[in-house]
């Protein structure tokens, strides 16, 4: 299967393939960014479907709190002594974390390289490894240092995620379930009647979310409208990443909790109604997703939201579901009524 990216400059459009990687044929030097645990996994069969001129092997640490800039440095310096140029090309063989770097490394070494993505994770086979967001955190936020580059293709194997651990696979739910709460409501419903067990299934979320990706990418490259809608619940989520210091929660598990946070606002603005925001719970709840955060410090919190990136001119940007199905973008919202939704997660 396959879905197109179809971007306003037509050399920068590119094909998501999904369950279609027989072989990679490349020109020139390559260099796989990957982390131990995956290598382990994937990176032999891989290596059997590569044909280049010359290799070179990348690991860097697993987790959130390694996307920074002493990994990305790590990187750099390897492609260096790689003797890698602007002929050559990275490819991602990993989850977000991966992905992300990976992406930026390729959009900054020798003022950009050629990129590739192989998503090993849920995660990053709904989103992250498609439409060129890259970057990485540093102690101000999440992903608060980067730029957007596509990857020349993406390939997104199902097979991956059979030795994905349950936790890693709620947490690419959560991002699934995001898109179709704001886009889709025949799609929620799907994740209410079905438990995700069966192959069919997954693929049928991954081609989904990708095709509702595409779709919004495709207007919107640059986050300057309705791609800002896809990071509902991440307003949230990025503070409370950021007071854990990405060591509590799995990304999509901090947006499982942003979710619900935006949800008790839009409850609170009349967007969403009590019954519709308790199904999104137990939806989330019923793939072990989180659904509560204990802030200690609401003002603190507050204060974080106006390094999110969706924020301007000092105002604060939620999305927001209006309904199941659909969103809303506010940027006018009291303090009062937000403060009274972050008390109610004290």
């Amino acid at each position: 299967m396959k879905t197109q990216i179809n971007l306003k400059e037509k050399n920068k459009s590119y094909t998501v393939y999904i369950d279609e990687l027989d072989k990679i044929t490349l020109k020139g030097s390559v260099a796989i960014v990957t982390n131990q645990t995956v290598g382990g996994l994937w990176l032999k069969e891989i290596l059997g479907l590569l044909e280049c001129d010359k290799l070179s092997i990348i690991s860097i640490p697993d987790g959130e709190e390694y996307k920074n800039f002493e990994t990305l440095n790590q990187i750099l310096e390897q492609l260096f002594i790689a003797k890698l140029d602007r002929s050559s090309t990275l490819i991602a063989l990993g989850g977000g974390v991966v992905s992300d770097i990976t992406g930026f490394a390729a959009s900054i070494y020798e003022r950009g390289i050629k990129f590739i993505n192989i998503p090993t994770t849920l995660l990053a086979q709904v989103d992250a490894s498609v439409g060129g967001k890259t970057g990485i955190n540093n102690k101000f936020g999440k992903n608060l240092v980067g730029a957007f580059y596509q990857p020349e293709a993406v390939y997104c194997q199902s097979k991956f995620l059979s030795t994905l651990p349950k936790r890693e696979f709620s947490a690419g739910v959560a991002e699934a379930i995001k898109m179709a709460i704001t886009f889709d409501k025949e799609f929620f419903n799907f994740f209410v009647q079905n438990d995700l067990k069966s192959s069919e299934e997954i693929a049928k979320v991954i081609s989904k979310c990708v095709q509702i990706k595409a779709d919004v990418v495709s207007k919107d490259e640059k986050e300057r409208g309705i791609r800002a809608v896809l990071n509902y619940g991440h307003t949230f989520a990025h503070v409370i990443e950021n007071e854990t210091k990405y060591t509590k929660f799995l990304h999509g598990e901090a947006v499982a909790i942003g979710i619900n946070m935006a949800n008790h606002l839009a409850l609170k603005l009349n967007l969403l109604s009590l019954d519709e925001l308790n199904l999104i719970k137990q939806t989330l709840v019923k793939f072990s997703l989180p659904t509560h955060y204990k802030i200690k410090d609401c003002e603190h919190f507050y204060n974080a939201f106006f390094l999110d990136k969706k924020s301007e001119q000092s105002k604060i940007k939620f999305i927001l579901p209006d309904g199941i199905g659909k969103f809303c973008v506010k940027d006018d919202v009291d303090k009062d009524i937000v403060m009274s939704v972050l008390e109610e997660f004290r």
